[in-house]
C-alpha cells in the first residue's frame, strides 16, 4: 500500500513540476517611498519667505519575497527601515502583505494591497508598536522578469507619545519586483 501512495504522491508531483500551464511564481520586490508633510513656517499669501507649503518628512525602504498565485492574488513577507526626520524616528516594521490585481492588460497590472506586521524602534524613547498599511500601485511589465511598480501607500505606525498614540503618513513610491 506504501507503495502505491508513494508512486501516486511521485506521479502528481511530477506531472505538476513538468506541466505547461503554471498557477503561480515566486517573486523579489524593494521599493523607496517618501511622504511629504504640511510646512509649519509656511504662511499663506506670504512671497518673501520662501517657504513651500509641503515638505519632505520622512523615507522608507522595503524588501520582501513573496508569492503570486494564479496572476491575480500575491502575499510577501517584507521589511524595512523608516525615518521619520520631524520627529527623529527610525523604525524596523517586518510585515506581511496581500496584494489583488484589479485590473491586468499586457502584464501591466492596476493593484490593492494590505499590510500588517510588527515595528521596532531602535531607540528607548518609543516603544515597539504595530505596523499597518493599504495602498494603491501600477505594476508596469518591464524586459524580461523585471516590473517597474508606481504606488500610493497610507501606513499607521503604533507609537506611544504621539496623537492617539500612533504616527500615521501618506506616501509616494517607486519599486520593482523581479519574477
Amino acid at each position: 500500500m506504501k507503495k502505491i501512495l508513494l508512486l501516486i504522491l511521485f506521479f502528481c508531483l511530477t506531472s505538476t513540476l513538468f506541466s505547461q500551464q503554471k498557477t503561480g511564481r515566486p517573486f523579489f520586490t524593494g521599493d523607496v517611498n517618501f511622504t511629504l508633510g504640511v510646512n509649519e513656517n509656511y504662511t499663506i499669501f506670504n512671497d518673501d519667505d520662501n517657504e513651500t507649503f509641503l515638505v519632505p518628512s520622512a523615507l522608507f525602504f522595503r524588501v520582501g519575497f513573496g508569492y503570486e498565485f494564479k496572476r491575480r492574488v500575491a502575499i510577501a513577507f517584507n521589511t524595512g527601515f523608516d525615518y521619520h526626520w520631524n520627529y527623529a524616528v527610525s523604525a524596523f516594521p517586518t510585515y506581511g502583505s496581500l496584494k489583488y490585481n484589479i485590473k491586468e492588460r499586457d502584464d501591466n497590472a492596476f493593484f490593492t494591497e494590505v499590510r500588517y506586521g510588527k515595528m521596532w524602534t531602535p531607540s528607548s524613547n518609543y516603544p515597539d508598536g504595530n505596523y499597518y498599511g493599504l495602498g494603491v500601485g501600477l505594476q508596469v511589465a518591464g524586459e524580461k522578469r523585471w516590473n517597474t511598480i508606481l504606488r500610493l501607500d497610507f501606513h499607521r505606525k503604533g507609537i506611544i507619545g504621539f496623537e492617539n498614540n500612533r504616527l500615521d503618513s501618506v506616501s509616494l513610491g517607486i519599486g520593482f519586483s523581479f519574477f
